[in-house]
C-alpha cells in the first residue's frame, strides 16, 4: 500500500508540474496588420542584467500605414533576456509596449517583434540593445562627466550640447564608421594628450592629467561597445540568439 501511495504521489506531482509549465494560451487577435514598426526603445544602452530605462514600443500598421488595434504581437530574444509581456494585443493606437531586462552577459542583444496576418504570414522587426560590462559602465560614467557635452549632438534638460559651437565637430562615440578605423593606441593618445598630438582638432583637450589609465581604458572600452556598426574586435563575445 505504501508503494502504491508513493507512486500516486509522484504521478500527482508530475501532473502538477506539467500544468504549471504549460504555455499560456496566446491572446486572440481581433484585427490584422501588414507591417510592424518601432515607435521607441531600440538602441538603448544599459548594464548587463539591468532593466532598460525606456520600454520597447512597437506598432502594427495596415497597408495604408494606419495603426491597427487588436493585432497580435509576439517578441523573441536571446536566452537571459526577460520580456514582460512577451506577447499580447495592440492597444487602441496600434501599439504594444514591453519592458525589457537585458541578459547578464555584456554584448548586443537582438530582439525580434512580429505580427501575423489572418493567413498566418508573419511580419517582423529586429531591434538591438547593448549590455555593458563593469568596465564599460565606468566608461559610460566618464563619458557623461567629461565627454558627452561635446561628443553627443543631443541636448538634454541636464546638459546642453556644445557640438555646434566647435569649429571641428567631434565624432559621436557611436560613430563606428569613423572611430572603428582608429586604433586603440591612437584613441588612447588622443584622449591622453589631446587632438593636437595626432594632428586632430586642438579643441580636443588632453585628459591625461584628469583621468587615470584605467579610466581611459574604460572610456575606450565604452566607445568600442557602442560603436555602430559594431567594432569588430577579436575576442568580443556577443550574446547569442
Amino acid at each position: 500500500m505504501k508503494r502504491r501511495a508513493l507512486i500516486l504521489l509522484i504521478v500527482a506531482l508530475l501532473t502538477g508540474c506539467t500544468r504549471k509549465n504549460a504555455k499560456t494560451a496566446a491572446p486572440a487577435a481581433t484585427a490584422y496588420g501588414a507591417a510592424i514598426t518601432e515607435v521607441s526603445g531600440g538602441k538603448q544602452i544599459a548594464a548587463a542584467g539591468a532593466v532598460l530605462e525606456q520600454p520597447l514600443v512597437v506598432q502594427v500598421n495596415d497597408a495604408q500605414g494606419n495603426g491597427v488595434a487588436g493585432a497580435y504581437v509576439e517578441l523573441h530574444a536571446p536566452a537571459g533576456v526577460v520580456l514582460e509581456p512577451a506577447a499580447g494585443i495592440t492597444d487602441s493606437s496600434g501599439q504594444f509596449t514591453v519592458k525589457v531586462m537585458l541578459g547578464g552577459t555584456a554584448g548586443r542583444y537582438q530582439i525580434t517583434a512580429l505580427t501575423r496576418d489572418k493567413g498566418g504570414k508573419s511580419y517582423d522587426l529586429k531591434l538591438e540593445e547593448i549590455a555593458l560590462d563593469y568596465q564599460q559602465v565606468l566608461g559610460r560614467q566618464i563619458n557623461r562627466q567629461y565627454c558627452s557635452r561635446c561628443h553627443d549632438p543631443e541636448s538634454t534638460p541636464e546638459r546642453v550640447s556644445n557640438m555646434d559651437n566647435l569649429v571641428t565637430k567631434p565624432h559621436a562615440f557611436a560613430d563606428g564608421e569613423t572611430l572603428n578605423k582608429i586604433s586603440d593606441a591612437d584613441l588612447t593618445a588622443i584622449i591622453t594628450h589631446g587632438g593636437a598630438a595626432l594632428n586632430k582638432s586642438a579643441e580636443m583637450p588632453p585628459y591625461g592629467y584628469t583621468l587615470t589609465k584605467n579610466d581611459i581604458q574604460a572610456l575606450l572600452s565604452f566607445i568600442r561597445a557602442v560603436a555602430d556598426p559594431p567594432y569588430p574586435a577579436k575576442g568580443v563575445v556577443y550574446a547569442q540568439n
